[in-house]
């Protein structure tokens, strides 16, 4: 059975809908396999009378080759409703491109469709903005662009027949109390939104299953998915290493990604072109490192030196043990019950990237030499209005947060509110918040 999950997106749907009025398309980018096509063929089957969805991964050369000639666009209208045998009604009606990117004269023509007003229009696109597909043709200007991320823990909570929890939590961050003996009920349901991820599938899989082995299949098919994009983008193999590397790397000491141990040598402007293809098929995150810690961070950041996350822990977790055929249940239960052994931190640290990018925070860390030998490291650096909110995350208990403490003596002049991220239940230490995981989309 396929289920429908609710999206927030949905509602950043209608608004779209109701304010521009068919003055505008939408897009909505994200990796593969993280609910797009699903998402948009539920709005427009609800908010419509009548849709066309073309899916141009297995749409027809006729198909295609409407968009070649736009003089006549009655000819295509028509043309596109005999096709898939569906009526429009204008101001009624949406086309939708899924998967655009396959087409780039489709993506070109949404200009002139829009222009045209009869009706709406929504893209879909995964891999969207990788050069070769749109070097040759001319974006339109007339397209809002958003991100569909893989379900967020209130989704994934949703999903679970749970809408009380999060608004829950919410209010004891506010009012700033701890959750007491509630406490370990709420860390063991979000280890559980840590494993299982917040991809559809793997979501549907544990729903149908109550499997781990199961809900761990459905991952590995998704990661092969995606190597098989990587590797007709990049034949040599190497933009594909880069991805699944990502858990060996952020579980080393060091504090960023080093490209040249995964590859060997490479020359620089290849580099480049493989880290911005990475970034653009948004199946990861980039956190890059602040050399100034300021409200502009944008402007201050060193794009030679960045940490790289997966889009999906749940994912990062199956791709962390992706050396076995396929991961044990037992791994499975014994990270839910917190009983693995392994240091897990990069696990929680690959969590809180992805939580804070999905709330549409942009990832900065900070560095700087503590000793000959050792450096401090800010994890996660958010700007708030004029202020800085640094963030350290530790897997377990708290002891000290030195870093943090050394941050806020050294940029106490744009210090806000410091926060360290921890499996513990919420407290104050002194000026420092003390915060439980599961709140950080609060942030």
């Amino acid at each position: 059975m396929k289920r429908i999950f609710k999206r927030k997106l949905y509602d950043r749907l209608l608004e779209w809908k109701h304010v521009q009025n068919g003055k505008t398309a939408i897009l909505i980018e994200g990796a593969r396999r993280v609910g797009k096509s699903t998402l948009v063929e539920t709005f427009a089957k609800n908010e419509y009378e009548s849709y066309i969805l073309i899916d141009f991964n297995e749409a027809s050369d006729d198909v295609k080759s409407l968009f070649k000639d736009l003089m006549n666009k009655d000819y295509i209208f028509l043309q596109l409703q005999a096709i898939y045998n569906v009526v429009l009604k204008e101001r009624k009606s949406v086309i939708v491109f899924d998967e655009v990117q396959n087409c780039p004269l489709a993506r070109q023509a949404i200009k002139y469709l829009v222009m045209d007003g009869r009706y709406d229009y929504i893209e879909t696109g995964s891999l969207i903005s990788i050069k070769k597909n749109t070097k040759d043709i001319t974006l339109p200007s007339e397209e809002e662009r958003v991100t569909l991320y893989p379900m967020d823990y209130e989704e994934f909570r949703w999903a679970m027949g749970d809408e009380a929890s999060i608004p829950l939590l919410r209010t004891f961050y506010e009012k700033c109390l701890p959750l007491d003996k509630a406490h370990r009920e709420k860390m063991r349901d979000f280890r559980l939104y840590m494993l299982v991820g917040g991809m559809p599938q793997a979501v549907n899989a544990y729903l149908e299953t109550n499997n781990f082995s199961m809900v761990d299949l459905a991952k590995r098919s998704i990661i092969r998915i995606y190597q098989d994009d990587f590797q007709k983008l990049d034949p040599t193999g190497r933009l594909e290493s880069l991805f699944m590397e990502i858990p060996s790397q952020l579980s080393q000491t060091n504090n960023r990604y080093k490209p040249y141990s995964v590859l060997g040598q490479v020359d620089d402007d290849k580099l480049m072109e493989l880290m911005k293809n990475l970034e653009d098929s948004k199946t990861t995150l980039f956190s890059y490192h602040s050399n100034d810690p300021n409200v502009g961070m944008s402007l201050t950041k060193n794009i030679s030196k960045y940490k790289i996350y997966c889009a999906d822990t749940g994912l990062f977790v199956t791709l962390a043990f992706w050396d076995k055929e396929h991961t044990e249940n037992v791994i499975y239960q014994k990270l839910l019950n917190d009983k693995l052994s392994t240091n897990l931190g990069y696990v929680y640290e690959n969590m809180i990237a992805q939580m804070l990018a999905t709330s549409g925070s942009k990832l900065f860390y900070y560095t700087w030499p503590k000793d000959a030998t050792h450096n401090y490291e800010i994890d996660f650096l958010l700007s708030r209005g004029s202020k800085i909110y640094p963030i350290e995350v530790k897997s377990s208990g708290y002891n000290t947060h030195a870093s943090l403490d050394a941050f806020c003596k050294k940029f106490s002049h744009i210090v806000d509110k410091r926060y360290l991220v921890y499996t513990k239940d919420l407290k104050k230490d002194r000026e420092t918040l003390l915060l439980p995981v599961y709140m950080t989309p609060f942030l």
